[in-house]
């Protein structure tokens, strides 16, 4: 699993992003296995406490599922693998749209902007 950190966020929120961004391409399946909290300690080279934590608040959001003496698995729930699809997109999709209107860009010339760069990929 690569993760490139950054100073600006909390690293267990970096961690929780990048698993809803796997889960959202499908890099990581319904049902499939995540690493151990050690393990991804060790292969992030972070503390277990954060991983710990990242866990624990992806349990509470429902991406992950956790049950005694199992590894902890992706949900298999599709309205959440969804959910999390949908909000990468919103939130991607608001921070471009309020920085074109910081400098007065037209929605047409938004939409053609867009277009363009979709379309080169």
């Amino acid at each position: 699993m690569k993760l490139e950190l950054n100073n600006r966020e909390p690293i267990y929120m970096q961690v929780i992003m990048h698993f809803k961004q796997q889960m959202a391409t499908g890099a990581l399946k319904a049902g499939e296995e995540v690493p151990s909290r050690r393990e991804l300690a060790v292969m992030l080279n972070i503390n277990p406490n954060t991983v710990q934590k990242a866990y624990k608040e992806m349990e509470d959001l429902g991406l992950i599922k956790t049950e005694r003496n199992f590894p902890s698995t992706i949900t298999q729930d599709e309205q959440v693998l969804q959910s999390i699809r949908m909000q990468l997109i919103n939130e991607a999709t608001t921070a471009y749209i309020e920085t074109m209107k910081k400098i007065n860009v037209p929605v047409e010339e938004v939409v053609r902007a867009v277009k363009e760069s979709y379309a080169q990929g």
